[in-house]
């Protein structure tokens, strides 16, 4: 055991190795291209040399940097500018729950919970998604840390220690919560719900609702099922699994790298992500390109990755994928089943894009079918033609489209007076606008959250 964690530790530090080499060459290239001297015979290889030198040094050094909220201020009723202060709630060893206060602003009656993923990259990934909540709600977010930084001293974090993390985070803010679970915690969101709805039913959230989640990964094959279908869990463990290197506070703690994460992110969509890169080079050399252009806003923010504990990784395939305990309402936590059937008073919603190739249509909808204690009135389901996996809820399709049928849904489970809610469905449409991130891979771009 030990020679395989010493094992894991060098293989763990030669992929830092060759992030932090080739941020090096890029920044001996961009300096030695750079040189004035040159002027003097201003060929264009150098100009090339100096843009390729430029973007690869970003591009390596994005790796290992968590990046920045940067929420921009929100404009108020009253024409004045406030400005959003990130706040921590709640502090836990695995992650946090977050606050975003509105300077100056009282708090919104709609209480929004954003649980992130937690699937290689950070919950700023999460930016625009927020942005766009923060005029009409009182937003929270689940913020997990990097596993490299969290010492083996800390312990375990596996989907049932993440579960407990919902559970305690959601019981916090109150029943007035209104749950919205993105891609990978859809189905742990919905087991959180349950042990609520069984152990604590006056803590249940008001509304839950699920966006682009493997529910039922079995229900709509893609490369992802096919992909946990197909390995089995000692090749996994055997090719992805790694012990954090000597440089971080959690040195010796097993690991799925953010590195590994992001070539295989990468991979996926290898041939888009060349020619963006070779094409933000070219912009480079003809000093066309800028700091805050849509490449560099996007990949700052793709590039940026986290690694993951070992047992959420592989409990995550095991559990979710291949026994498909969510699926098949067999899911346990803490030695007690989690029986999602007892939900009778929260108000379910799924949202699935049609061209979703990382969680398929059928996928999330299959919760619905899950909550047989929920009344027929109280579940929602939405098909968002032409979307892929990012846009139904960061890109285009989720600004347009979804976040307006989303808020309608939070209002129409909430105990404002009617009139109430149709004068804030009037003010909040009168004020959409198109605040996201911009994609420079669009809407269908592949992404694994």
């Amino acid at each position: 055991m030990a020679m395989k964690g010493i094992k894991g530790i060098v293989s763990y530090d030669a992929m830092e190795t060759i992030r932090n080499t080739n941020e090096w060459l890029g920044a001996t290239a961009r300096a030695f291209a750079s040189n004035p001297i040159f002027a003097l015979n201003p060929h264009p290889g150098f100009r090339l040399m100096s843009a390729w030198g430029h973007v690869t040094e970003r591009s390596f050094a994005r790796m290992v940097v968590k990046p920045d909220w940067e929420i921009p201020p929100i404009s108020g009723e009253d024409g004045e500018d406030h400005i959003v202060y990130v706040e921590p709630e709640l502090e836990r060893p695995f992650g946090d729950l977050i606050h975003f206060r509105v300077a100056r602003r009282e708090p919104k009656p709609r209480k929004v919970l954003l649980v992130a993923p937690m699937s290689g990259h950070y919950a700023t990934l999460l930016r625009s998604t927020v942005t766009s909540l923060l005029p009409d709600c009182e937003v929270y977010v689940t913020d997990w840390h990097n596993a490299r930084d969290i010492p083996v001293s800390e312990g375990k974090f596996d989907i049932e220690d993440y579960t407990n993390y919902l559970v305690d985070f959601i019981r916090h803010l109150g029943p007035d919560t209104n749950v919205i679970a993105i891609c990978q915690p859809a189905p742990l969101a919905l087991a959180a719900t349950a042990i609520l709805a069984e152990e604590e039913p006056k803590a249940q959230p008001r509304s839950l609702t699920l966006i682009g989640g493997p529910v039922d990964p079995d229900a709509a094959a893609t490369d992802v099922t096919d992909f946990g279908n197909r390995m089995t869990m000692g090749e996994l463990e055997h090719l992805a699994i790694q012990s954090v290197g000597f440089k971080y506070r959690g040195a010796g703690r097993m690991v799925y790298p953010g590195l590994a994460q992001l070539a295989s992110f990468i991979a996926m969509n290898a041939e888009t992500h060349a020619g963006a890169f070779v094409n933000k080079i070219f912009n480079e050399a003809r000093g066309t390109a800028s700091e805050g252009d849509k490449h560099n806003r996007f990949y700052d923010e793709y590039l940026a990755v986290m690694d993951m504990t070992a047992e959420f990784y592989l409990s995550t395939v095991e559990r979710i994928f291949k026994k498909l305990e969510i699926a098949r309402n067999s899911f346990v936590v803490n030695g007690k089943p989690v029986d999602i059937g007892k939900i009778t008073d929260v108000a379910i919603m799924t949202v699935e894009g049609a061209n979703d190739d990382i969680s398929a249509p059928g996928q999330c909808v299959a919760a619905l079918d899950l909550c047989t204690g929920v009344p027929e009135a109280k579940k929602v389901q939405h098909l968002e033609e032409g979307a892929g996996h990012y846009g139904i809820f960061a890109g285009k399709s989720w600004r347009l489209n979804i976040r307006p049928l989303v808020l309608d849904f939070i209002d129409e489970h909430s105990t404002m007076p009617a009139e109430t809610r149709r004068k804030r469905r009037r003010d909040r449409n009168a004020r959409a606008s198109d605040c996201g991130i911009q994609d420079p891979v669009g809407d269908n771009r592949k992404i694994a959250v």
